[in-house]
């Protein structure tokens, strides 16, 4: 018998967590080549497709809002059944989508692309970063989320370079075709991972939907559904009516798939909390979903180092993500680059400087932590604290060669935070609820963060220029750098009761 089936923990050796941490870490290199890749070509989509600045603003957090929805959900699932299923169903379902996105005619169509991107790549943050706390438990564990993060920074600028490059050699629609590919590869490996709790029996959809028959299965998600349906034909409406440029379409649907999903919820808790359902397709105990996403939003609420977090965390994302996505338009309209030419000065410049500012963060705070028990927070504070100043004087720069040079400096300290403020977080919570905190911790941070700075960067740009409305990026993450201090004075103290919890359940 398999180990989920005696449901014993399955042995993991250091090997075979180093291959699982790689294979990870190209899934999420994959996951911000196919996130970021949309930003290098801003500039051709507005020629091409005849955008704004808003409605670009508005792609972005297209994917943004959905992710920020779904993570929460499927941080759930990961924590009740399998977490490799999660991330390899949610490898699958982005990479098609931004392949399709190569095929769109107009805004609506390549929003709704990039609103599912959002859900795939929503399935694996909370589950990968909860599998690699498990594979690295102890003080190896920033280290690890480091070389985790390091495909944030990697694909991220990757997204940016690749795109541009292809850009300019085939144009935009081949640029989305051929990143999202890759994906379908991966999504197989990421499904024969071991899972080291020994968690992770299979999503009984089939043989629910066999036994409970079609119709009830659709009822249960009633709410959800009826809600894309009046969003979908809002928005077609609103098209129709005021044109394919028009912003409201976008928002409309937005809004009213939103509350669609806030519906849903609230059905499955009535529904559960009256005793008219007790079995669902993702598990026999839905009061268990419940239960378990109930424990970890109080533990939230209950934990200081996690309301810290949460908060200086959705400005970091507004500062960093908005600074990513604006940058490659910046530089073109600034500076009087080609799209491509800048999509090489930021990736080329911000791959070296990533990468190695991300490794760097993981490394300094596990140093530091022997000497200092708070250390992991103050390396993210002192990144940003240095960092932030240093984007600010950037974006007053005008010389593609100074540019480049301060742009490394900035973007090394700015990188700092990934490893040492996620390994916070699995620090302060135990690991039943892991991948649903870090769900709610990504559903925050992006609805609050960087799905707030993609549009509001584009209205300040269309009314007072690019070049004004970037300052804001950079002064909210500097603000996060100060927030994050907070928890300084916290951490020792909840890492102290996740250790004395642990040591009572034994």
């Amino acid at each position: 018998m398999s180990d989920e089936a005696t449901g014993q923990r399955p042995a993991v050796t250091r090997r075979y967590a180093a291959y699982a941490l790689g294979l990870l870490t190209a899934i999420n290199l994959l996951n911000y080549l196919d996130r970021n890749v949309i930003f290098a070509l801003f500039e051709p989509l507005k020629r091409d497709l005849d955008f704004t600045d808003t409605q670009l603003g508005w792609l972005g957090s297209a994917y943004i809002l959905v992710y920020s929805l779904a993570a929460l959900p499927l941080g759930v699932l990961s924590d009740l059944r399998s977490r490799r299923a999660v991330i390899a169903g949610g490898v699958a379902v982005w990479s098609a989508f931004t392949f399709f996105g190569g095929l769109v005619r107009n805004f609506w169509q390549l929003f709704a692309c990039r609103a599912v991107v959002g859900i795939g790549e929503a399935a694996f943050a909370p589950a990968a970063s909860s599998l690699v706390a498990d594979y690295y438990p102890g003080k190896g564990r920033a280290a690890a989320m480091g070389v985790l993060s390091a495909g944030l920074a990697i694909g991220g600028v990757l997204g940016i370079l690749l795109g541009g490059t292809l850009e300019q050699l085939y144009g935009w629609r081949i640029a989305f075709m051929v990143v999202g590919v890759p994906g379908f590869l991966l999504a197989l490996l990421a499904s024969r991972l071991i899972d080291p709790s020994g968690r992770g029996g299979p999503v009984a959809v089939r043989p629910y939907v066999k036994e409970e028959g079609v119709v009830t299965t659709v009822l249960q998600f009633y709410p959800l559904i009826l809600g894309v349906v009046i969003g979908v034909t809002t928005a077609l409406l609103l098209d129709w009516h005021y044109g394919e440029d028009s912003r409201a379409d976008a928002a409309a649907f937005g809004a009213i798939v939103g509350m669609g999903v806030v519906v849903q919820i609230g059905y499955w808790v009535r529904s559960i909390r009256m005793g008219k359902l007790d079995r669902t397709p993702f598990g026999h105990d839905a009061g268990t979903a419940l239960d378990g996403l109930f424990d970890a939003l109080q533990r939230v609420l209950r934990t200081p180092t996690l309301v810290y977090v949460f908060i200086a965390g959705a400005m970091i994302s507004f500062g960093m993500n908005g600074l990513v996505g604006w940058g490659p338009a910046f530089i073109t309209r600034e500076l009087g680059l080609t799209s491509g030419e800048a999509a090489r000065l930021l990736g080329i410049t911000g791959l070296v400087a990533g990468v190695s500012g991300t490794l760097a963060g993981g490394l300094i705070a596990d140093w530091w932590l022997k000497r200092n028990p708070r250390a992991r927070v103050l390396t993210v504070a002192l990144g940003m604290l240095i960092g932030g100043p240093l984007a600010v004087w950037l974006m007053t720069v005008r010389d593609p060669g100074a540019f480049r040079l301060l742009f490394g400096v900035a973007f090394f300290f700015l990188s700092w935070y990934n490893g040492p403020l996620s390994a916070t977080i699995f620090d302060v919570v135990p690991g039943r609820i892991s991948a649903t905190v870090a769900g709610a911790y990504f559903l925050f941070i992006h609805l609050a963060g960087d799905a707030i700075a993609f549009p509001l960067v584009g209205m300040l740009s269309d009314r007072f220029g690019l070049e004004q409305a970037v300052f804001v990026l950079p002064a909210v993450s500097i603000a996060g750098g100060v927030v994050v201090l907070g928890a300084a004075g916290k951490v020792i103290r909840d890492i102290a009761r996740v250790g004395a919890e642990a040591a009572e359940a034994v």
